[in-house]
């Protein structure tokens, strides 16, 4: 079987997606690992089909590098976004809907191959806080842990032993680590189901910049954040521990189209 593919990226977070309106694929598991291998595949961090959804310009079905279908991907929203508008299924708006329900995503800048493209996220607020970190949910479970000297931290063991901790399970979560400035904070995540550290993380963003906000206890509503796959910024409203209007805002790039034959 041979596939049509597209490569995007947000922040160096990249994905495969394919238009599955019409061919309707059934990819199982081993199938979309492979695609996603950097030595044997395509390579990325994850997989997305664009799929028909009554009453939404599409649906997105994301999947993780590891071959497991899996929660909202906010990077990936904006990437499958820029794909529907150079598929000519939307212009500069799309409604869509994800696992965690409906999203609404503008694309404020476009030169065909890079656009500038902010999400909106769902409202959640903060489950639990303690000495140690805080938990929350933007569309994907994360846990966010503040600290100093994050440029030399080894990121991939320090996370992978939180993701795995008990009391996370049985599906574990996604970990963030976060050191704090003036008015922007510098973000690293090790993710769940890519069981690795990735360039960045939407999901893991916007729940860094919540997190922030909380023990912050006087931001105004925005931050920008830093992650070693570039810049990103949060904009939400604030009330204790809820938060509502929620929007990641940021870049997504095409990278490359292809076809390939899948066994």
């Amino acid at each position: 079987m041979q596939i049509t593919f597209s490569k995007y990226h947000g922040t160096g977070n990249d994905f495969i997606i394919i238009d599955n309106r019409s061919h309707g694929f059934v990819l199982n598991q081993q199938q979309i690992a492979h695609l996603c291998d950097r030595h044997f595949g395509i390579g990325a961090d994850g997989l997305m089909l664009l799929i028909r959804q009554e009453g939404f310009d599409f649906a997105m079905s994301y999947f993780n590098s590891d071959g497991r279908e899996s929660s909202m991907c906010g990077n990936g929203g904006r990437c499958i976004t820029a794909f529907a508008n150079r598929q000519g299924l939307i212009q500069n708006k799309a409604r869509f809907h994800a696992i965690d329900g409906e999203h609404v995503a503008e694309i404020l800048e476009n030169n065909g191959e890079e656009f500038i493209i902010r999400l909106r996220m769902k409202d959640t607020f903060i489950y639990s806080d303690s000495e140690d970190g805080i938990f929350l949910n933007t569309g994907s479970p994360h846990y966010v842990k503040f600290v100093e000297n994050l440029e030399i931290m080894d990121v991939v063991v320090q996370g992978r032993a939180i993701r795995n901790d008990d009391i996370f399970a049985p599906s574990g979560t996604n970990v963030n680590f976060v050191e704090v400035g003036a008015d922007s904070i510098f973000v690293r995540s090790y993710e769940r189901g890519v069981e690795n550290e990735t360039l960045s993380c939407g999901t893991g963003v916007t729940a860094s910049a919540l997190a922030a906000a909380y023990i912050s206890g006087g931001n105004t509503g925005k931050y920008r954040v830093t992650t070693l796959g570039g810049v990103l910024t949060v904009t939400f409203k604030q009330d204790g521990m809820l938060f509502s209007e929620i929007c990641l805002e940021g870049a997504a790039r095409f990278v490359f189209s292809g076809t390939v034959d899948l066994f």
